[in-house]
């Protein structure tokens, strides 16, 4: 227990340092290329499922393949999408358009891009489960240098612009827990 209270006040600054380094690493490719990539998807056996509407498709993901497969893109996109989202190499601008309402954080992802630590973060998706066709509930550890460091979280990621993103609020949470209990104004 008095490890993990150590490792949280040591990752706590670590992780939003990493946060920002991530949301800077960003690039303005193509998000949709980068979720697609079979290999940062998660193994199918660590992804949760659940029936949903797929966005991308509009079908049924109850008990036909089709939906089934709908909702594993989806599954697979929000998975590619939140460990990019959180990897201490991606560029600001990608982190800011794989965030819902990114645009409104860019400051603080550019902030947080300078920073040595943040270049170690990174995320690894343990489950995925569609709830909706816009709105998906995201369980995943935080890592340093591929050692989790806060195991754990969970997060909602948003349908937003024809992909899914990290959730602000799940962003919040994080820039909270590492700022001592305090939000950021951007995150009212």
């Amino acid at each position: 227990m008095r490890f993990q209270l150590l490792a949280r006040r040591i990752a706590a600054p670590a992780l939003g340092l990493a946060l920002a380094a991530t949301m800077a690493a960003c690039s303005s490719s193509n998000s949709a290329a980068t979720a697609a990539s079979p290999s940062s998807a998660a193994p199918a056996s660590s992804v949760a499922s659940s029936p949903a509407t797929s966005p991308a498709t509009g079908s049924s993901a109850t008990a036909s393949s089709s939906g089934q497969a709908a909702s594993g893109d989806a599954k697979a996109q929000i998975t590619a999408n939140w460990e990019a989202f959180f990897d201490g190499k991606t560029s600001a601008a990608k982190k800011i358009s794989l965030l819902q309402n990114g645009q409104k954080f860019a400051s603080i992802i550019n902030a947080q891009a300078g920073s040595g630590i943040a270049t170690s973060a990174g995320a690894k998706v343990t489950s995925v489960v569609v709830n909706s066709p816009a709105q998906a509930a995201v369980k995943y550890d935080i890592t340093l240098n591929g050692t989790t460091a806060l195991a754990n979280q969970t997060g909602t990621a948003v349908y937003q612009d024809g992909m899914w993103k990290v959730g602000d609020v799940s962003f919040c949470q994080l820039l909270k827990l590492e700022n001592g209990g305090t939000a950021p104004s951007v995150c009212s």
